[in-house]
């Protein structure tokens, strides 16, 4: 089970590779604008499994939150699934800048943060899947 935090790009690098193909319910997704936090549920894909491909229940939590931006997000049902391709950071005036959710369908979320500070746990024990993640290989 993955416990992991990122406190610079080196960091979120290996969270977003962990993070490739978590499929995400837009019902999961919360921006907690009062204590700035920023938050969602997937079943991510546990790459480090293979060659037993399998899922798990994971969380991630963004801290220092100052914004959110949605494109692409705002029309769809709440129980629309969207697959995660990657995490990246944007760098702004030092030490703030903008984490990149890139999602499925041309959807992203921007979190504007003050300084990056994220973490990922895996919620509970995997189970098997018979899909494996293609990337047109």
């Amino acid at each position: 089970m993955l416990k992991l935090t990122a406190k610079d790009t080196e960091d979120l690098k290996v969270i977003s590779a962990h993070m490739q193909d978590a499929l995400v319910r837009l019902a999961d997704i919360r921006h907690l604008p009062k204590t700035r936090q920023f938050a969602f549920v997937a079943n991510r894909f546990a790459w480090e499994s293979q060659p037993n491909p399998e899922r798990r229940r994971s969380g991630m939590h963004f801290e220092h939150v100052l914004n959110v931006k949605q494109q692409g997000i705002l029309g769809q049902a709440q129980d629309a699934i969207l697959s995660l391709l990657a995490i990246s950071f944007e760098p702004g005036l030092e030490p703030s800048g903008t984490v990149v959710l890139t999602f499925s369908a041309d959807c992203t979320i921007r979190l504007c943060v003050e300084y990056l500070d994220l973490q990922l746990k895996d919620l509970g024990g995997a189970w098997a899947t018979d899909r494996t993640p293609t990337h047109g290989d």
